[in-house]
């Protein structure tokens, strides 16, 4: 599959989802993006080839190797749809919300483009909520009217393994911290588009986007409280006497601490 499928199905115009670009070089990221649509799934992607290769997954990835999750492989994604969360409006293509459920690297077990082409693609996951060792399989016998997109995601054994594992115990987005219901509800997510650059690869600087997030978060608070300690300072200054004046019995025990 190509990004000539993913151009024909936007209009960019309305979506704030981002253009068809193909990368060079190769940073061998993962994304998981929760998406609300017409119905509710999983788009587990792959930044392989200069894309981001896609599937949906319905019932989403697990960590118990009991759980074998049908993935249908779905048109490729431009590497800068890695941090895209947001709402995507209606009337267009994959028209809900999307949240940025899980993000890190991978690690192919063998030649991955080989490995891709034989339709057993064995990987180690190296995210917030996912770890350890999977297999994207794909499935030989076709159902009538099948396009022969079915694939299993599948959890192998290992010290990341949960036994019944519950997708819905993890609902919050690892970009914003917000949950599905939070983004669906944030109309300002219908305009937003990505201003941060995608990071290097590397161990030091794989997180860099999450980083960067928190960062502008904390700088915000710094300043909101820099801001108030300057307003409690100049109200104390009007209040202050001109001249030094011996405090009073009822004026030296009337200034109540916060605790």
């Amino acid at each position: 599959m190509a990004l000539e499928e993913y151009k024909r199905k936007r209009d960019f115009k309305q979506t704030p989802e981002p253009p068809a670009k193909l990368e060079r070089g190769e940073r061998r990221r993962f994304v998981v993006q929760k998406h609300r649509a017409t119905r509710l799934h999983y788009d587990f992607r792959l930044e392989m080839e200069g894309v981001l290769k896609s599937w949906a997954v319905p019932k989403g990835p697990s960590l118990d190797p009991a759980d074998k999750r049908l993935a249908m492989q779905v048109e490729d994604h431009p590497v800068s749809y890695f941090d895209f969360e947001g709402i995507i409006p209606a009337g267009n293509y994959g028209a809900g919300s999307v949240m940025v459920w899980d993000a890190g690297t991978w690690e192919p077990q063998g030649d991955a483009a080989e490995m891709l082409h034989k339709g057993d693609l064995k990987f180690r996951l190296n995210g917030e909520k996912l770890k350890g060792d999977f297999a994207l399989v794909h499935m030989k016998s076709r159902r009538p009217g099948s396009k022969g997109t079915e694939w299993l995601l599948i959890k192998h054994r290992d010290a990341y393994v949960q036994e019944g594992y519950n997708i819905d115990e993890y609902d919050y987005s690892v970009l914003t911290k917000r949950t599905m219901d939070e983004i669906a509800g944030d109309q300002g997510s219908a305009e937003w588009k990505s201003s941060r650059k995608a990071s290097a690869g590397g161990a030091s600087k794989k997180n860099n986007w999450l980083a960067e997030s928190i960062a502008k978060a904390d700088a915000k608070k710094a300043k909101a409280g820099k801001k108030s300690a300057a307003s409690k300072a100049s109200s104390a200054t009007a209040k202050k006497p001109g001249k030094t004046a011996r405090p009073t019995s009822a004026s030296s025990g009337g200034v109540k601490k916060n605790s």
